[in-house]
């Protein structure tokens, strides 16, 4: 028997976990549960992280949680519960299988298009790690941190389930044409990564553009991989082509410990009613039994799903309207009926399991990831963010008196657009601006020296934030303003 966490959720999480359960069992899955107190009702009782220490350390001890949507309170301050899990334990690479359900119809099956996408979404980085700031009272900044070492384990990952699905195409998608530094790491990183993979095909593609061709043409993507933000909305897009959310499983997977969920929310208003869809969960229990080589039981009761549904039976969300629906119970009831049933279309082998208890190593210390031959670095210079209401000419008038030997103003910029020395007076300013200083020589600056220069601006501007401009290898590893 292999043991793994059981989370129940909040809303419909408990009914919809408990019709998956009883299909595992009937199915006579060789699982062992153990319950785990995470979601709102923790939150509740005083948990700020919404777990239990015991359900943290019981999941750090078998390594796979399966669980039900959650709710995290609203206007208390405290960090979603499912972001919160999938980054404390590194779960870095989202994985979601998109495919045509038949039974489910959607305007590409009605059409006679097939949909058989993989989205691998980054699941630790960019603004998800919700670093925000109020600069000024009437100005925000979100930091976007990416990473190569973060970009290297989810795409790698990606190129893998590429590999392993036969795929024809794995592309990445990015705004690396806006973002230079941020996707342009994400991107450079795919490129590296795909001459590993010289018998799949590698492309990438703007991430707008790939909206556009995901509701015009969807059949022509295999796998993407994107990064988190991009990544999220990507995959509900990709849930509304073949159904919904109720039909999109997700997969959180690490190297050491792995969540499997449903993605749609805790729907209060149908919850203890018997009436939700259990699909996407029922689905993100297959994608779990497959990782722990359970691929027998799998088979059998995607089959049993997928006959199902090809049948006509359905919940009240979704399916024939002629055909009455099925509560939640009775839906578990039929898919039950149907093992060993075989559905016309994409049908799974039933093999032979090779199960697997999830590997959790015993860490002493925290993981410290860092690229090996890193390039040289040196401080370039330094961006200043300050809050003023006066005009550019009037701050680079000021600004201008720090100028030495060793340094310059070389730019003023609001909300990122170039406003001294050159601009228009056609952009709006708001009362944040960006002083650049820069080295007058090749030699760069010293930490001390920006601290120096740090103390001469604090006596005439309020200082919001301060960074470091680096070279790396002496190229210029920060971006110009609009207009510079």
């Amino acid at each position: 028997m292999i043991k793994i966490a059981i989370a129940k959720g909040d809303g419909i999480g408990p009914e919809i976990m408990e019709a998956v359960l009883k299909i595992f069992d009937a199915a006579k899955v060789p699982l062992e549960y153990q319950f785990v107190e995470m979601g709102k009702w923790v939150f509740d009782k005083g948990f700020n992280n919404g777990m239990t220490p015991d359900a943290k350390n019981t999941i750090e001890t078998l390594g796979i949680l399966f669980k039900g949507p959650m709710e995290t309170p609203k206007g208390k301050g405290v960090k979603s519960i499912n972001v919160t899990a999938r980054k404390t334990w590194n779960t870095y690479a989202n994985k979601r299988a998109f495919q045509t359900l038949h039974g489910v119809d959607t305007v590409f099956s009605e059409a006679g298009i097939s949909i058989d996408l993989t989205v691998v979404r980054e699941n630790i980085e960019d603004t998800y790690g919700g670093i925000e700031h109020m600069l000024t009272s009437d100005v925000a900044i979100s930091r976007r941190i990416i990473s190569k070492p973060g970009s290297e384990q989810v795409i790698r990952y990606a190129f893998e389930i590429a590999k392993q699905k036969s795929a024809k195409r794995i592309s990445c998608a990015h705004k690396a044409n806006i973002m230079k530094l941020t996707d342009g790491i994400f991107l450079n990183t795919f490129y590296e990564i795909a001459k590993e993979y010289p018998e799949l095909k590698a492309d990438d593609i703007i991430v707008d553009d790939l909206c556009m061709k995901l509701v015009t043409h969807p059949e022509i993507f295999d796998v993407l991989v994107l990064t988190n933000l991009q990544g999220d909305i990507i995959s509900d897009l990709c849930a509304g082509l073949v159904g919904g959310l109720g039909f999109a499983p997700s997969a959180n997977i690490g190297d050491d410990i792995c969540i499997f969920e449903a993605v749609h929310g805790t729907a209060p208003d149908i919850a203890g009613r018997n009436i939700a869809n259990p699909t996407a969960l029922l689905l993100s229990g297959i994608a779990m039994l497959n990782h722990l080589g359970l691929t027998a039981s799998a088979a059998t009761i995607e089959n049993a799903l997928l006959y199902t549904l090809e049948n006509g039976n359905h919940t009240g969300d979704f399916g024939n309207k002629s055909i009455p629906s099925l509560n939640t119970t009775a839906f578990a009831d039929v898919i039950i009926r149907n093992f060993g049933k075989v559905p016309k279309t994409n049908s799974k082998k039933v093999t032979v399991d090779h199960p697997k208890q999830q590997f959790v190593a015993k860490l002493n210390e925290n993981l410290m990831m860092e690229t090996v031959n890193a390039p040289k670095e040196s401080i370039a210079g330094v961006d200043f963010f300050i809050q003023c209401d006066r005009q550019p000419n009037e701050v680079a008038k000021i600004a201008e008196m720090y100028n030495s030997d060793r340094y310059k103003l070389i730019n003023i910029s609001n909300r990122g657009t170039q406003v001294w020395p050159a601009g228009s007076m056609y952009t709006n300013l708001v009362n944040q601006y960006t002083i650049r200083f820069e080295s007058n020589d090749n030699l760069g600056l010293s930490q001390q020296e920006i601290v120096e220069l740090y103390a001469k601006v604090i006596k005439d501007f309020k200082v919001c934030s301060v960074e470091t401009l680096l070279l790396l290898d002496g190229n210029k590893a920060y971006s110009l303003a609009q207009g510079q």
